[in-house]
């Protein structure tokens, strides 16, 4: 029976923990309660009792949004450690049953994620049917404040330009011109960037990783030179309907290939005599412990991109 209700206490002070980390990730009891799965009142009293048991104030609540007292600061880092521990436990038992389940929350960037994740969910899902996907799109400069907070677990991503984070190199991606048919870069098998008119290039808007490959790609031919146009808040499909619709032209990454209509293959271009990709990475945040997990996504990720065409199309 003691040992029992030691259990219980640590269970119901991880749980408290784990709902004061919510609410300062989150800024509001409301957004926190909702994440955790949890009416506000009982996650409320439950961040009450936290508080009465150690004696200190761990919230300032007039502050709008919520955030951590000076106590609460220090606080948080030994909550997010305890957090952590607590779990590796549980998921050391997994790994010694062969079990992989519980449910990962993964944050994919626009220009990965409508290519790569049709293949990888179905691949992932039946080999480990009891794990829980939460797939998000997110931009760069997002997916890392949502890793230091502890929002996602793991991210997909171009890897090599985030300093912030630290980056696990899964594959690359081959980068390729789309050219428009009325563009005089049509009837090129493959195309030297020297020879390209970079005023005509149609890119992606700020926060979008594969504007800033095309940038330094076109920047080594042509540094004076900017593109005419900047598309804000679109998809990379959108791009590509405004290339078909011009004179244009834009650069796609390889597992777009897949998802583009067999009769614009034609569009389609390589690099002249340099390797353009992009490398595609995985990112985990500092306190996830489901080692079992992230490896068997990071397994299923490369078995997803080896699924398609575009090594083999041009």
């Amino acid at each position: 029976m003691y040992l029992r209700a030691i259990l219980y206490k640590l269970t119901m002070t991880i749980l408290q923990l784990e709902y004061f980390l919510a609410v300062v990730n989150y800024g509001s009891y409301s957004t926190a309660a909702k994440n955790c799965f949890v009416t506000q009142p009982s996650l409320s009293t439950q961040i009450s009792n936290l508080e009465d048991e150690l004696g200190v104030p761990l919230l300032d609540r007039s502050s709008k949004p919520i955030v951590p007292t000076d106590v609460g600061l220090l606080v948080l880092e030994k909550a997010r450690m305890s957090i952590a521990s607590f779990y590796s436990v549980k998921e050391s038992v997994n790994d010694l049953k062969g079990e992989i389940s519980g449910k990962v929350r993964l944050g994919v960037i626009p220009t990965i994620s409508p290519f790569l994740m049709p293949k990888f969910v179905p691949e992932f899902a039946k080999k480990y049917p009891k794990v829980q996907l939460d797939v998000r799109d997110m931009f760069t400069s997002d997916i890392i404040d949502a890793l230091s907070r502890d929002i996602i677990d793991v991210a997909i991503l171009s890897g090599g330009y985030q300093m912030q984070i630290k980056e696990t190199k899964l594959f690359n991606d081959k980068l390729y011109f789309y050219v428009s048919p009325k563009s005089e870069l049509f009837n090129r098998n493959e195309i030297l960037i020297d020879e390209v008119d970079v005023s005509k290039l149609l890119i992606l808007s700020e926060g979008n990783c594969l504007r800033n490959q095309a940038l330094k790609l076109m920047c080594l031919a042509q540094q004076k030179v900017k593109p005419s146009y900047n598309f804000a808040n679109c998809s990379l499909e959108t791009l590509m309907h405004v290339v078909d619709a011009t004179s244009s032209f834009t650069i796609i990454p390889g597992m777009a290939i897949d998802f583009i209509p067999k009769e614009k293959w034609k569009q389609i271009k390589p690099f002249s005599k340099i390797y353009a990709h992009r490398k595609v990475s995985m990112s985990v945040r500092n306190t996830y412990v489901r080692e079992s997990l992230v490896k068997a996504i990071k397994e299923s990720l490369i078995v997803s991109s080896k699924k398609g065409i575009a090594e083999y199309l041009i």
